[in-house]
């Protein structure tokens, strides 16, 4: 019922700020054209699917310090054999893009001279979204129905809280008769989001994070329990840099909260590096999402990341596995012919017990084209090779995008 008040206050209020202030207001309009092509070695189909995205909507300006926004997508499917989660075609592999239409945010924002407070359903990307995003690069993003208040009280140190009584996933907008609970089109609950930055000086930063996710209708595998990904999560991440050098270290602590039947306490662990020479810049790390300890799978688990981001493209451990995961990985990012070449390799292993999952290599090249303003173009490739087939398949994806953006 709360979501449902801030999403109603949202879509009747921005039309009034419109009024107030509508020459500085600006018109939303993109479109997305995406291919996707999926191959596994196992029983499966190949997947194969063209889709578009329509997002349309309206952001006005400022008036008193009030501004508002209603955008609506809609996701549409030109054809294609595949598994979308919600049309029953389970001998194919998964392109988790389903069609319908629905508003993706729909808030009113007040800015003063320390911050904001943003109501209804919105946006809410914080850090590197490797806890809570958006998950931009699916068709249907993730948006989140509550209050946001990002205060900054001096000009170094910022801070953000959140309330979210609902998140609209990449599954919606409908749920259907296919839809299980790990993959549903909404999660209702009761989560708390507190996340500072502290720019000690310009090279070297400090954060500190606090994310208690209550998610009623949410579970860890179709099979399991609701709730079995509520959880808290507390860490603290330093990123600096030297002339060319940058690096991140970053740590956090998994519990669990809101009546989830497992009894979660596991660790997450990042240590990073990047050096950037004339326009390429390199990149080396580890990331560690821990297995925890006891039965069943209490590993460290992201359920509101921008997972594709991260652990490679292929997306083979968008679930962490029981017995964790130990992601090495290199890569490299250089400016070439007007655009963006990416390259990265993976080696996945467990945290616990030994052995291997498998390695990854992940390319792609993206750049704006020069006949239409605002189009751009994208294709990109990634590569998994399973070296334990208990766990995980040979995965081989493609993808073919074009953007116009107003």
């Amino acid at each position: 019922m709360k979501t449902l008040i801030f999403l109603g206050i949202g879509l009747s209020l921005a039309p009034l700020a419109a009024g107030a202030q509508a020459a500085e207001g600006k018109p939303i309009f993109d479109l997305r054209y995406r291919y996707e092509h999926v191959e596994q070695d196992n029983a499966l189909g190949h997947a194969m699917m063209n889709s578009v995205r329509t997002r349309v909507g309206y952001a006005t300006g400022s008036y008193s310090g009030f501004s508002g926004l209603v955008e609506v997508d809609h996701v549409g499917h030109l054809g294609g054999d595949f598994n979308d989660a919600r049309n029953g075609h389970s001998g194919r592999s998964l392109i988790p893009d389903p069609e319908g239409a629905a508003v993706n945010q729909a808030w009113v924002r007040h800015t003063g001279d320390y911050g904001s407070v943003t109501l209804g359903r919105q946006r809410i990307n914080l850090g590197n979204q490797r806890f809570i995003g958006g998950v931009g690069w699916r068709q249907n993003e993730q948006t989140y129905d509550g209050a946001m208040a990002q205060l900054t009280p001096s000009k170094n140190l910022s801070i953000t809280y959140a309330w979210i009584g609902r998140i609209n996933t990449i599954w919606g907008p409908k749920t259907g008769s296919f839809a299980t609970a790990a993959n549903p089109a909404r999660v209702d609950g009761d989560s708390h989001l507190l996340d500072l930055r502290w720019a000690i000086a310009p090279v070297f930063s400090l954060g500190a994070y606090h994310y208690r996710l209550g998610l009623d209708d949410l579970a860890l595998t179709p099979a399991a329990a609701r709730r079995t990904l509520s959880s808290a999560t507390t860490g603290v991440r330093a990123q600096g840099n030297s002339g060319p050098l940058d690096y991140v270290l970053e740590y956090a602590m998994q519990k669990d909260v809101e009546g989830n039947p497992l009894e979660l306490d596991s660790r997450y662990h990042l240590i990073e590096v990047g050096y950037a020479f004339e326009k390429v810049k390199l990149r080396a790390g580890q990331e560690v999402l821990g297995a925890g300890s006891g039965t069943g799978n209490r590993a460290f688990q992201t359920p509101l990341a921008t997972k594709h981001a991260f652990q490679g493209w292929a997306d083979q451990f968008l679930v962490t596995p029981a017995d964790g995961v130990d992601d090495r990985y290199l890569g490299a990012t250089a400016a070439l012919g007007g655009g963006s070449l990416q390259g990265w390799y993976h080696d996945f292993a467990p945290e616990r017990g030994g052995g291997d999952y498998g390695t990854e290599f992940d390319l792609s090249y993206a750049r704006a084209l020069p006949w239409i303003k605002g189009l751009s173009g994208l294709v990109k490739y990634a590569s998994y090779r399973s070296d334990d087939r208990a766990r995980t398949v040979d995965t081989d994806k493609v993808w073919l995008q074009l953007q116009y953006t107003f």
